[in-house]
């Protein structure tokens, strides 16, 4: 895997990060730290990123349990260290999970899953973060479910 990170220029903090795969994306800075306020800040990918890789995971678990997922969101609240490093010290992660007739033992295991073997984010983070979690289970109905398979 490969990242390149180039500087915007001279005018503020913009970095365009681009992806070994071709993929781009753009991050800044605050005004009081040089940046123009245009793009998340790098720690906010850094959070961004846990969420999408434990979503990710989250779906998978379910599909391949065979139950009818339709939506999947994740909500990060974190803490940082008031010091440099700013490590994160605290996250908590609220999932909302729509479906249809899904065991609410099915989604908690699920996100157990992710974070305990599968989310390399979320490993990696837990080792200065204390990490939680909430899970909120929203019933579409059959005929809603119906259509996404």
């Amino acid at each position: 895997m490969e990242c390149t990170i180039d500087w915007g220029g001279p005018s503020g903090m913009l970095f365009v990060a681009t992806s070994g795969s071709g993929h781009v994306a753009v991050m800044d800075g605050a005004v009081d730290g040089g940046g123009h306020d245009l793009a998340f800040r790098p720690m906010e990918m850094v959070l961004a990123g846990t969420g999408g890789c434990t979503a990710y995971d989250v779906v998978l678990i379910l599909k391949r349990g065979r139950h009818t997922v339709t939506g999947c969101s994740v909500k990060l609240d974190a803490d940082r260290a008031q010091t440099d490093p700013k490590v994160f010290t605290r996250i908590h992660f609220a999932f909302t999970v729509t479906g249809h007739n899904l065991p609410r033992a099915a989604v908690e295991r699920a996100v157990q899953l992710s974070h305990e073997k599968y989310c390399s984010a979320s490993a990696m983070l837990a080792k200065t973060a204390e990490m939680t979690f909430s899970v909120d289970i929203v019933e579409t109905g059959a005929d809603a479910a119906a259509d996404t398979n």
